[in-house]
């Protein structure tokens, strides 16, 4: 039987909880209210994180922020490095985004590939007034200059390890972060 990789959690489902809760308080903070601000989650993970969002913010400032689905398969620049064909969900943002600010939302920013491929996605549907980043965890490692104006937690990892994030809506169980070491 070969070595299972080495798991460790980071966060807890009340760590992420309370990450996004501190999340919300920062854009309402950054942007003087929500009244121009629209959630974008990046397919899977990011979009119940920008719902996540979106409720916390709800709560704090009383109204109900819009929340949008970006696919960015075709975006991505590792396409021709890929042995099968990728699946191609669908984009969901009811209003338009001209002239607002766009949190864009993601469950963990690594390389900063997948962040590139959703500037380029979203901006084929529009010109934001803004484009903003909320992350629930910061792995470090970019290879393009991005940086998030919202962290949920700064992890540092070494390549070789994988940050995991399990959310219910998406993954059976209970909301954590693992990293994964592999075995040697």
């Amino acid at each position: 039987m070969a070595d299972q990789p080495l798991e460790k959690q980071i966060l807890s489902a009340e760590e992420i909880r309370r990450a996004m809760t501190r999340v919300a308080h920062e854009i309402a903070e950054r942007n003087e209210g929500v009244h121009d601000v629209l959630l974008v989650g990046i397919r899977r993970r990011g979009v119940p994180l920008a719902e996540r969002i979106a409720v916390a913010l709800s709560d704090v400032e009383g109204v109900r922020v819009p929340v949008g689905q970006l696919d960015i398969t075709l975006y991505r620049d590792d396409l021709s490095l890929r042995d099968t064909a990728p699946i191609v969900r669908t984009t969901h943002i009811q209003t338009d985004i001209t002239n607002r600010v766009v949190v864009l939302v993601d469950d963990v920013l690594y390389t900063g590939r997948t962040v590139r491929a959703a500037l380029d996605a979203l901006t084929d549907l529009g010109r934001p007034a803004r484009i903003q980043l909320a992350v629930l965890v910061d792995r470090g490692h970019r290879e393009l200059p991005i940086r998030a104006d919202y962290v949920g937690k700064n992890v540092p990892t070494a390549r070789t390890e994988r940050v995991e994030v399990r959310l219910h809506e998406v993954d059976s169980g209970e909301d954590c972060v693992m990293i994964v070491r592999p075995t040697l």
